[in-house]
């Protein structure tokens, strides 16, 4: 994020690596039935091959989803960028921003992971949301500050 001359960064992150534990967790559940069935169908040594190709794709495949998603928070805007090689970018001012909540199943609580809402002035076609941050109520008190200090 190109930074506007005075502008300084509040916060910013990644999703939590315990956000993509779910993707995890149905990634090995994928392999091992793959590696059940090769094995069942040719052999041990290749539902063993299957199992760990498919695990390792997983988890490599979550790295990269959460690494590519950055979370910014300044004193004078929001922005969400997603992708490497492909680019989506959301970005709203902070003067924009109504309202800010944050939202916790039972398995997030237990994770200490959640997703921050942000309601702005477009409405609620604008679905602008940092998902799965670790320590939510954090960064809705960094936002507070900051819309406090514009």
């Amino acid at each position: 994020m190109d930074l506007q001359s005075g502008e300084r960064v509040i916060y910013q992150g990644h999703p939590s690596w315990r956000a993509i534990l779910g993707f995890y967790l149905k990634g090995a559940l994928v392999g091992a039935v793959a590696g059940v069935v090769a094995a069942l169908i040719e052999s041990v040594g290749l539902g063993i091959l299957i199992f760990a190709i498919v695990v390792a794709v997983t988890i490599l495949a979550g790295f990269v989803k959460r690494v590519a998603t950055v979370y910014t928070i300044t004193d004078r805007r929001l922005n969400i960028k997603r992708g490497i090689i492909a680019r989506k970018v959301q970005e709203t001012r902070l003067q924009r921003v109504q309202n800010v909540n944050y939202d916790q199943s039972v398995f997030q609580r237990v994770m200490q992971i959640g997703d921050v809402d942000f309601d702005t002035a477009a409405g609620d076609d604008y679905n602008f949301v940092f998902a799965g941050v670790s320590q939510p109520e954090q960064v809705v008190e960094q936002v507070d500050r900051a819309t406090h200090v514009v």
